[in-house]
């Protein structure tokens, strides 16, 4: 099993992205194969670790996937030196109830696949404290492995001087001390990062992170600190990796890939492709029609709230996605789903044409955050699902339903249960949900 770690932080914002990809390139160009993985429903974040690896990155997520499926994902990792993982928002937070094989948190993964934690700390406005917080984190879960620390936003040589005084006398190893950098930050939006082909120099950015990690942490000790670790976790240890990843929705597939619609998870794609699916990419905000061959249109989720004016006067690809849905199935997600509907209203209070294969009508003007797992009970079949069969995915956006005239396509509850008012739509072989799918539900 290839060895691992997992980059992980007390909380969101204090830098482990900026640390991650650093430390993904400087490896690589040290002629390491690394593996990324992202804890949790993570979207943006895996095509960042794609770009400074050079190898696909796939999503963990121990709610949303049963410990089946996370090993064979895991398995993705063959032929790779090592693995490092990134957490999700702070160590050990997740849901309330537990999901499909547990809550959903980085420590829960990490404890599993048997990967010792390096817990980013940002030691801003704090010294000899800073390990107080570092210790805690590694004696909360005992049998969980810790690595050590990397201090980021370190103020000045005494400040880290300072610092590592505490962590020596909480018996803490330091890996690395990141000095503060005003210039190394990742442009954000309002679903998070700016995504990675959008950025407007990424590899000369991944380039400046990989100087400064390779600067200012000890990669060789990071390699030993993996190598190291357990290979079984304390759950028993990871499977052999046989069991299938998610089947095909049919065996052609036109997917929707660009600005507008980009996010499809890789697990579900390697999935497709290995089962002998043939995808056709093809671009909506350039106009392009979804290949003619295909027995399913499939619309990812993405930003068309950005993009409203050009999908409206996308009439070639409106066109050929209607005559396509007069006799073969559409599906979109989130992003994808709005676009199938009549209406979007952008934050400037404008309404595009949508669509029209839905009624749905969305707005962005009017914003209110939906996020959180999803745990669906369709009431319809929708393209590779029969009706009642149950789904996990996750769900977020800013965008409010203003019209919902069709169909319910299924019964959603959140994390803890409660029933949510996002149902998705059905009409004819068109369907839509605002979740994400992550997995099919096995009970």
């Amino acid at each position: 099993m290839t060895p691992g770690v997992m980059i992980s932080a007390p909380a969101s914002g204090t830098g482990k992205t900026t640390v991650m990809l650093g430390l993904l390139r400087a490896l690589r160009e040290a002629g390491l194969a690394v593996q990324p993985f992202k804890s949790g429903p993570d979207y943006i974040d895996p095509a960042f670790h794609r770009a400074a690896s050079g190898r696909e990155a796939y999503n963990l997520d121990s709610w949303a996937m049963n410990a089946a499926l996370m090993d064979a994902i895991a398995a993705r990792a063959a032929g790779a030196d090592m693995v490092l993982a990134e957490g999700s928002m702070g160590l050990f937070d997740g849901v309330a109830k537990p999901g499909a094989a547990g809550h959903g948190s980085s420590a829960e993964l990490a404890q599993r696949m048997g990967w010792p934690v390096v817990l980013v700390l940002d030691v801003s406005g704090q010294a000899q404290s800073a390990a107080a917080v570092a210790l805690g984190f590694a004696r909360y879960w005992p049998d969980l492995p810790f690595a050590g620390v990397i201090l980021n936003r370190v103020a000045s040589a005494r400040h880290e001087r300072l610092v590592r005084l505490g962590m020596e006398a909480a018996g803490l190893r330091v890996l690395g001390a990141l000095p503060r950098r005003g210039d190394l930050v990742l442009p954000q939006r309002h679903l998070g990062l700016v995504q990675a082909v959008e950025h407007p120099d990424l590899e000369r950015a991944i380039g400046d992170y990989a100087v400064f990690l390779r600067d200012h942490v000890d990669l060789d000790a990071l390699v030993v600190c993996a190598r190291f670790a357990s290979v079984r976790a304390a759950q028993g240890g990871r499977g052999t990796g046989a069991a299938p990843l998610p089947r095909p929705p049919a065996q052609r597939i036109a997917l929707a890939q660009d600005g507008a619609f980009s996010f499809a998870y890789p697990h579900l794609l390697e999935g497709w492709r290995r089962a002998g699916a043939e995808l056709f990419p093809f671009s909506p905000l350039a106009d392009e029609p979804p290949d003619g061959r295909a027995d399913l249109v499939w619309l990812p989720g993405g930003y068309p709230e950005l993009h409203a004016g050009r999908l409206a006067s996308a009439t070639r690809f409106r066109a050929a996605l209607q005559d396509h849905a007069r006799t073969r199935p559409v599906h979109g997600e989130c992003g994808g789903y709005m676009a199938l509907g009549q209406g979007l209203i952008d934050k400037d209070g404008t309404r595009h044409q949508m669509a029209g294969l839905l009624g749905l009508v969305t707005s962005y003007a009017q914003r209110k955050m939906h996020l959180g797992y999803r745990r669906a009970q369709l009431c319809l079949p929708m393209p590779g699902f029969a009706a009642g069969a149950a789904l996990r995915g996750h769900e977020f956006h800013y965008s409010t339903i203003l019209a919902q005239p069709d169909a319910e396509l299924a019964q959603v509850r959140d994390a803890e249960g409660a029933i949510v008012p996002e149902t998705g739509s059905c009409r004819g072989l068109v369907t839509g949900t605002f979740f994400h799918l992550i997995a099919e539900d096995q009970g």
